[in-house]
């Protein structure tokens, strides 16, 4: 007899000790079937102490913890890497900041079942919204996400975002060493290496929120550096 799909939920975390107990708990409301894994690199805020005291209480919560910020591509693919290696079904991966709104997991989960390998939590199909943004910060995601899509043929519409679902049987077949991004071009190319595997693509509408607490980690060499590696990508693709 088939078992239930097992979820696990990936957050990676630098400084993210305020907003942890507040999101692990919503995604337990609406998640209540995952486990969740947090991928922490050394934050000096006390997140992965956080993290172990619940895990003393035989909680659902995994951790890895990383010798200082290692980059959010090596976070996730690690997040890959452990639900591979833990016979989960499914990897859901959410921003820690509280952007990513665990009410919408039901959607992704649903989606995912329906035999789909990508499911894409995404700003930009209709019922998709952005909360909190100026203009200028809509305009650069949007023109980030057209670059996306020219450079490496991606059909999807929101490619920057990182609230998405994916099929641990199709991330067995990764090779990560292929992969250049350690940083935020990572979501672009992963879409990329994953549909050269043959993946199915779904996007389910979500309202992303700008985070409550922290500070972003978005900064203009990070950009930089992501629009470079997506033009190299795209320039050495067949």
């Amino acid at each position: 007899m088939s078992h239930p799909p097992r979820f696990l939920i990936s957050l990676a975390t630098y400084n993210e000790r305020e907003n942890l107990p507040i999101l692990t708990a919503q995604i337990f409301e609406f998640a209540p079937q995952a486990d969740i894994l947090v991928v922490d690199d050394s934050s000096p805020d006390g997140t992965a102490d956080w993290v172990e005291e619940q895990m003393k209480n035989g909680s659902r919560f995994k951790l890895i913890k990383r010798a200082g910020k290692l980059g959010l591509g090596t976070a996730i693919l690690a997040a890959m890497e452990y639900a591979v290696q833990h016979d989960y079904d499914f990897l859901i991966n959410m921003d820690a900041d509280l952007s990513h709104p665990p009410r919408f997991l039901p959607a992704l989960c649903a989606k995912a079942a329906e035999g789909f390998d990508v499911v894409i939590g995404s700003r930009y199909v209709s019922g998709g919204n952005i909360i909190g943004w100026a203009w200028h910060r809509r305009m650069m995601s949007q023109a980030i996400n057209t670059y996306a899509r020219c450079l490496l043929g991606l059909k999807t519409r929101d490619n920057s975002g990182s609230f998405r679902c994916y099929r641990t049987a199709l991330l067995k077949r990764l090779d990560q060493r292929e992969i250049l991004s350690h940083g935020y071009s990572f979501f672009e190319e992963i879409l990329y290496r994953l549909r050269k595997l043959g993946a199915t693509f779904a996007e389910v509408p979500i309202t992303f929120e700008e985070r409550r607490a922290g500070q972003s980690k978005l900064n203009l060499k990070e950009i930089v550096i992501a629009l470079w590696l997506l033009l190299r990508i795209g320039l050495t693709k067949p």
